[in-house]
C-alpha cells in the first residue's frame, strides 16, 4: 500500500479514499513508522493489560554454599521461630477479641 501512494505520488486524503480508510492521518503515522523502524514496526502490537514483572530468581552460585549451622544454632532459631509464632497467635488473639467487643457495642 504504502509503495502505491509513494508510486503514484498520490496525497493522503486521495490514498485514503483509495484504500477506504476512514482517517487519512493513519496514513502518515504509518509511513513515518515504516521509515523509522521498516516492515516490522507495522506489526500489530499486543493488547491489552501489561504483563506484571515478577521477582527476579535468584539461583545461589557454586561459590555461596549455605552454611552448614550447628546443632546450638538451629535450636536456638528453632526456639526464636517458636516465641514468634506464640507472639503472632496472641495477637491474633486479641485483634479477634477487639472486634468481637465491637461489635457486640454495636448491637446494643
Amino acid at each position: 500500500m504504502l509503495t502505491h501512494i509513494w508510486d503514484n505520488a498520490l496525497s493522503y486524503g486521495q490514498a485514503a479514499a483509495h484504500f477506504n480508510i476512514r482517517n487519512p492521518g493513519i496514513l502518515a503515522q504509518w509511513i513515518r513508522l515504516y521509515r523509522e523502524g521498516g516492515l516490522d514496526a507495522l506489526q500489530p502490537r499486543r493488547k491489552g493489560r501489561p504483563r506484571s514483572m515478577s521477582a527476579p530468581v535468584t539461583k545461589p552460585s557454586k561459590d555461596q554454599e549455605p552454611i552448614p549451622l550447628s546443632q546450638e544454632a538451629l535450636l536456638k532459631e528453632l526456639n526464636h521461630l517458636r516465641l514468634e509464632n506464640a507472639y503472632l497467635k496472641k495477637l491474633q488473639a486479641l485483634v479477634q477479641a477487639k472486634q468481637k467487643l465491637a461489635q457486640e457495642r454495636k448491637r446494643k
